[in-house]
């Protein structure tokens, strides 16, 4: 099933995202939900806080995407990233391992915003799997940014804290027309 996503200004995006101590069939029919929706939406990453659950639950699938490689490693070995794919992380931690680089970022929650952040090269990752299995890989490339991206939402921190100045200047109309849509939305809602 395809779930609204939340736009910036909701308060969800803001909160951090309740751990999630084991896999129930709620828990199963969501991820599900979660990846409809990336999908419908035509993204590579969604977190729990963009479908309105400040969970720490996010689904990624990088899939076909050739203009921004990722790279991937599984025990220190380089691995396919196509048949790692889609990928859900439960409770993740994350550890920078390589150098900060910009790039581009979107984000669903932020619809035609873009602008380039700064984040570690690659990063070590350990999570639970959709079974409640823990595993671990390393990640880099477009693979590293998404996975730190999501994982950033379900800490409550978005793209935009990410940006530099001079980057967050350029859009800031853009943000604060989203933002007081959003606000205007949810108060008639009320």
């Amino acid at each position: 099933m395809v779930l609204p996503v939340v736009k910036y200004g909701d308060p969800v995006l803001r909160r951090k995202g309740a751990k999630i101590e084991s896999v129930t069939p709620e828990i199963t029919t969501f991820i599900a939900d979660m990846f409809d929706t990336m999908k419908a939406a035509r993204g590579v990453g969604l977190a729990a806080q963009q479908v309105g659950h400040a969970l720490q639950i996010t689904v990624i699938d990088v899939r076909g995407i050739t203009d921004r490689p990722s790279k991937l490693w599984l025990d220190g070995t380089p691995a396919d990233v196509e048949s790692f794919m889609p990928l859900v992380l439960i409770n993740p931690v994350i550890t920078p391992t390589g150098p900060r680089v910009a790039g581009p970022e979107g984000c669903l929650s932020f619809p035609e915003i873009f602008g380039d952040v700064d984040r570690p090269s690659e990063v070590e990752v350990t999570a639970l799997n959709e079974r409640g299995e823990t595993f671990s890989f390393r990640a880099g490339g477009l693979l590293a940014r998404a996975v730190q991206h999501e994982v950033d939402h379900l800490n409550g921190i978005l793209f935009i804290d990410r940006m530099n100045t001079e980057t967050r200047q350029e859009v800031r109309s853009e943000i604060d027309e989203l933002q007081a849509e959003t606000k205007a939305r949810l108060a008639s809602k009320r």
